[in-house]
């Protein structure tokens, strides 16, 4: 099977919206998908606030990976988190998902990136054993905290005595 790897553009947009929604289901979390094209089109395409690689076999889409750039303070140098991959079930085993990561670490090398990192969910042995035919380890002593809804916009209430944060966008 051929794979050819390519960064998403905005006449990607349907074909991202099926493999978020895809991905959703094999993660069983769809109740939790509210992503629109027109948020796509915003955040990844005006904003640039993430991008993705999609992957084809015989012009077919058959996987992809959305990612954004984090920075590391103890190094002092950036890297990538990968948010998202997704494979169709019928092309796993067949070098796709290895040739989105390896256009990752691409991505990343060439940006003077220190590292790619994400999250796997701890049922996902199939994606876990992947991972680590790559090379990558788990970071022990590490837990990942999520921070959404009403807790955010709890925690996000300016206190009357707090003086407005200012901030400026860098791009």
């Amino acid at each position: 099977m051929a794979i050819n790897v390519y960064p998403a553009r905005r006449e990607h947009i349907p074909i991202l919206l099926h493999f978020i929604h895809a991905l959703s289901v094999y993660q069983h979390m769809e109740d939790e998908v509210t992503v629109t094209p027109g948020l796509l089109e915003k955040w990844m395409f005006e904003h640039r606030m993430a991008e993705a690689l999609l992957a084809d076999s015989d012009g077919k889409p058959v996987g992809f990976a959305l990612f954004f750039h984090m920075f590391s303070a103890f190094p002092g140098l950036p890297g990538l988190y990968l948010q998202d991959l997704y494979v169709n079930p019928e092309c796993r085993g067949s070098g796709c998902g290895k040739a989105l990561m390896a256009g990752l670490a691409r991505i990343a090398v060439a940006r003077g990136c220190d590292c790619v990192e994400w999250a796997c969910l701890d049922w996902n042995q199939p994606s876990i054993d992947f991972y680590r035919s790559l090379g990558a380890k788990p970071m022990p002593d590490w837990t990942n905290y999520h921070l959404s809804g009403d807790a955010l916009h709890a925690l996000g209430q300016r206190s009357p005595n707090a003086p407005e944060p200012k901030y400026t966008r860098v791009r």
